[in-house]
């Protein structure tokens, strides 16, 4: 299978219409309805699920879709690291990372290198710690910013200078809203929205005391904005990391956590691997800033 018929499959994909994917491509329709075939045939299954009005992804077809933009993204990556001119720095610095306010740290540092170096371009992907360290395995990624709990034993890591504290997201008509701190025995008998990464790493159920059975979890978050909307409605209170969301002005109160808990931030890198000079220019300027 050639990249040229991955990237005519992505076409169809996003489009959902061999016709509408013909003319993005400046392709003639039959053309591509034979390239479409050919990939089903040198795989085997069928890819798409052809309607009336609109073509959909198989099971297969939505895999071959996910592999397919990793290795279109993998190569156009590849391609401008080897034609930056020699002596310049150019290209793509590309950061994942979770919600955190230590990406300002990042930002920083990412601001500090443009000026030095204006042709380099960044690139910043938000994720939970598992997409980004996925990432970062197939050399998708630079850099992962990644929020304790997290096993870094596979990488290189530095730890940055910040950490998160942890407290719960609850409307301003809430008792719990009216308190300073929130102890496990407050929160215990509480509807929780916990976030998929910290349970999943016992943070939360070892400040609690007690296992995920015993708290009354109405609901998991991948990304806290979502999760506020369920806060909103009434579902139940947030425990999440401190000023990822706004709260002045709305009907949400941060109240944090006691005994105080809180969360490292670390920056990690595939070990073994060798910086290209944009993403060695960046890693520079957060060591710089880090020493001030």
């Amino acid at each position: 299978m050639e990249l040229r018929e991955l990237k005519y499959f992505l076409a169809v994909a996003e489009e959902g219409s061999i016709t509408r994917a013909a003319e993005a491509l400046f392709v003639t329709q039959p053309n591509l309805s034979r390239q479409m075939k050919k990939i089903e045939g040198e795989i085997g299954r069928p890819l798409f699920v052809r309607g009336s009005r609109k073509i959909t992804l198989t099971e297969a077809g939505r895999l071959l879709k996910k592999r397919a933009e990793e290795i279109c993204e993998l190569y156009d990556r590849t391609m401008d690291e080897v034609k930056a001119p020699a002596g310049g720095i150019e290209g793509e610095v590309r950061i994942g990372g979770g919600e955190s306010r230590a990406m300002s740290l990042i930002a920083r540092a990412a601001t500090n290198m443009l000026k030095k170096h204006p042709k380099v371009k960044i690139n910043i992907f938000s994720g939970d710690s598992g997409t980004v360290a996925e990432r970062l395995d197939k050399g998708l990624t630079d850099f992962g910013v990644f929020i304790e709990p997290f096993d870094l034993s596979a990488y290189d890591s530095m730890p940055l200078p910040l950490s998160d504290r942890w407290g719960a997201i609850v409307r301003n008509d809430s008792p719990l809203a009216q308190r300073d701190r929130l102890t496990p025995a407050e929160l215990k008998g509480e509807k929780l929205i916990l976030s998929r990464q910290s349970a999943g790493g016992n943070i939360i159920y070892d400040w609690f005391g007690c296992s995920g059975e015993e708290l009354n979890i109405a609901a998991r978050y991948n990304l806290l904005y979502n999760a506020t909307l369920l806060v909103e409605d009434g579902m139940g209170c947030a425990v999440s990391l401190e000023g990822l969301i706004n709260c002045k002005g709305t009907d949400l109160v941060f109240v944090p956590l006691e005994p105080e808990l809180r969360s490292r931030i670390d920056i990690a890198w595939k070990r073994h691997s060798s910086f290209t000079p944009a993403a060695e220019a960046f890693f520079k300027e957060l060591c710089d800033i880090m020493q001030q």
